[in-house]
């Protein structure tokens, strides 16, 4: 037996949602970019995946930040699904590992063919999304500035870790020029 839900829509009027939550389609433009992303290339035998992400994440310093653009367009999307705040921290918290992580050199980028962020957070925009791809045109307000203080977080960890590897440059050529 299927359960009716109800959702307030933008005139906060209750209305029955058919779809049980977990079962809610969303943009097949989402779910492609996280598979251009983090599934894009196949190891044969192997059945090992990786994308995007993994690939562009070997350019020192702009490949994680521009992979992270496009995690952030995915977390921003899951506002127009009404995904519940709780679920948006959990995805901009697999885009900060995402990033942190796949920034160390060599580990870093074998940690991003393995940490596939895309792939988890479409998988949680399905399961809490509570309103269809038809119906998600506008979030509320307070979800897009939470979204926009979660990545206003993860912008500041990206230049947290700019300022450090400049910094940690800066000592390395100090004491290469005191050799020479």
């Amino acid at each position: 037996m299927m359960k009716s839900y109800k959702i307030e829509d933008e005139n906060n009027q209750q209305r029955a949602l058919s779809e049980p939550r977990g079962s809610i389609t969303i943009d097949q433009s989402l779910e492609r970019l996280a598979w251009l992303m983090d599934d894009l290339i196949r190891i044969p035998g192997l059945n090992w995946r990786f994308g995007l992400d993994a690939l562009v994440g070997l350019i020192p310093g702009f490949g994680d930040t521009a992979t992270s653009l496009a995690s952030f367009y995915i977390l921003a999307s899951a506002v127009r699904y009404r995904v519940p705040k709780i679920t948006l921290l959990r995805m901009g918290l697999n885009i900060g590992i995402d990033y942190l992580v796949g920034s160390l050199p060599l580990v870093g980028d074998l940690f991003d063919a393995w940490w596939k962020s895309n792939q988890m957070n479409i998988a949680l925009l399905q399961k809490r999304a509570t309103v269809s791809a038809e119906e998600a045109r506008s979030g509320k307000l307070s979800d897009w500035l939470f979204v926009g203080f979660i990545i206003l977080l993860l912008a500041g960890l990206a230049l947290a870790a700019a300022a450090v590897s400049i910094y940690l440059l800066i000592i390395i050529f100090q004491q290469l020029s005191k050799l020479g």
